[in-house]
């Protein structure tokens, strides 16, 4: 097994040394992106930013072959007709580094260029730039200048097409990296003790956490049901005030500790009745009806603009499912899902109109999320606008009655449609929802689709058929949600 850490690595170990140690250890946990992933369209990204750089050749040796992309990177070095080199391959100090793009600069100086798919220069993004930078210049490479290259979140693509050149942005980061250089080494230290320990080391699941971490669930497992990081809107202040205090369950929160509202009702949920239920809600659930209608959208936010007039990372709304109950019980349902051949919000806006039809019928959703979209899709739309605006004037937002007026401790401190409408409604789950079961998941399958990238036994019509399902399962939540809370009043 080679020890060698590499950047990634190198940028595990700064996150959290117990993902470090079973990258190391347990690589097989960690699998693969998927095609349409964010990681996926970040190589994609990367390869595409290449045409920043004409002229530059590309180091094709894979990552197990890292000493012969070193040796064909400086032969690359030495030929003065290359402007620049991609994946160019250095190793100093035991640590392995791919560079995204090395930029020729002239009179024996290079400039580092890291492309992310992001919109902006983020903190972590620091560590990435500083462990290149250590290993090309303990290689000898003369570095004088340091960029990241992102995505301009402020361009709109045209109707001819993408303009490369305005797409990117490069933002000067040579300062901000060099400051840190010198802690490099101080952290590769630390981290070759976590590589050289038998057994993984203790960390402490928190806020450093992830959202992607494969290992969540396994260091979650000893913490009590009642672990303070279920407390909602939890701030870093109260997290420390708690674990100084050595408080891990909510149960053992102390009356006079200052939660806010909902913290305090998951408190209470815990230390005595495991369901709260407001006096006013009646009063609340009075505008929802029934009769109503039940409303769910699905977006996708290329990080390249599929569509003209479209920015990178713009919502693009692609399906909505809606169910309709009647005052005496009835419940139907329709959706729509674009057959991504093309921009997909016109469509989507004209059938909603439709399907909503003119009755002042509430619409209930869960968020504000509805209501922004159906306010972009208006301004692209003008005239459109007046049938859109009667639809937002019709919504009735279920998600502030359940933040409000309702506790249940089985919501496990979440007011997010998928906690809250199985506490509320036990016959509803999402467990059996095996491709597409939750919004993240939509996003990357329609993606998928939208561009050809499909798994091996993947059909367009098995991924469509899973994103229906998804979205019909949202509105069908609301239903059971909405009736579990009449319940609760008569």
């Amino acid at each position: 097994m080679g020890l060698h850490l590499t950047k990634s690595k190198y940028i595990a170990g700064r996150t959290c040394p117990r993902m470090l140690w079973h990258l190391i250890y347990n690589p097989d946990l960690f699998a693969d992106s998927e095609p349409g992933s964010i990681q996926d369209i970040g190589t994609l990204v990367g390869q595409i930013a290449h045409q920043l750089f004409p002229g530059g050749v590309i180091v094709n040796e894979q990552a197990w072959e890292h000493e012969e992309a070193v040796r064909q990177t400086l032969s690359l070095m030495k030929d003065k007709s290359v402007p620049a080199i991609f994946e160019a391959a250095f190793e100093f100090d035991g640590v392995r580094v791919r560079v995204d793009v090395l930029e020729r600069l002239g009179r024996g100086r290079w400039g580092l260029r890291e492309v992310k798919s992001t919109g902006k220069f983020k903190d972590h993004h620091v560590d990435d730039l500083a462990i290149q930078l250590y290993v090309l210049t303990g290689a000898g490479v003369k570095v004088s200048s340091v960029e990241l290259i992102c995505i301009n979140t402020d361009y709109t693509r045209g109707k001819r097409g993408i303009n490369w050149q305005r797409f990117f942005q490069r933002i000067e980061t040579t300062q901000t990296v060099n400051a840190v250089l010198d802690d490099v080494k101080k952290h590769l230290k630390a981290l070759r003790a976590v590589v050289r320990k038998r057994h993984e080391p203790k960390v402490e699941p928190s806020s450093h956490c992830p959202s992607y971490c494969h290992r969540w669930d396994a260091c979650r497992a000893k913490k009590p049901e009642d672990w303070i990081e279920t407390l909602p809107n939890l701030r870093e202040g109260l997290r420390k005030r708690l674990l100084d205090a050595g408080i891990q369950a909510i149960r053992d929160i102390p009356d006079d500790f200052g939660l806010n509202g909902n913290q305090e009702k998951v408190r209470q949920s815990w230390q005595g009745d495991p369901e709260w239920v407001s006096e006013d809600l009646a009063k609340a659930l009075k505008p929802f009806g029934p009769p109503a209608l039940y409303m769910d959208f699905e977006t996708f936010n290329p990080a390249i603009p599929r569509y003209a007039g479209t920015r990178p990372f713009q919502q693009i709304p692609f399906q909505w499912s809606l169910h309709r109950l009647t005052r005496e019980g009835r419940l139907s349902h329709k959706e729509f899902l674009a057959d991504g051949n093309g921009d997909p919000r016109r469509a989507f806006a004209e059938s909603l109109i439709k399907a909503v039809g003119v009755a002042k019928t509430p619409i209930i959703v869960y968020s504000s999320f509805e209501r922004t979209q159906l306010a972009k899709l208006a301004t692209s739309f003008p005239d459109l606008a007046d049938d859109l605006n009667v639809i937002i004037n019709r919504l009735a937002d279920l998600l502030p009655i359940t933040r409000g007026y309702i506790y249940l401790r089985d919501f496990g401190g979440s007011f997010s449609i998928k906690a809250v409408a199985p506490a509320l409604s036990p016959d509803l789950t999402y467990d059996d929802l095996e491709l597409v079961s939750d919004g993240g998941a939509a996003s990357t399958t329609f993606t998928r689709l939208t561009s050809g990238m499909l798994g091996e036994y993947e059909t367009p019509t098995v991924l469509r058929n899973a994103l229906l399902e998804y979205c019909k399962r949202d509105t069908m939540a609301m239903v059971k949600a909405h009736k579990a809370l009449i319940q609760r009043i008569n």
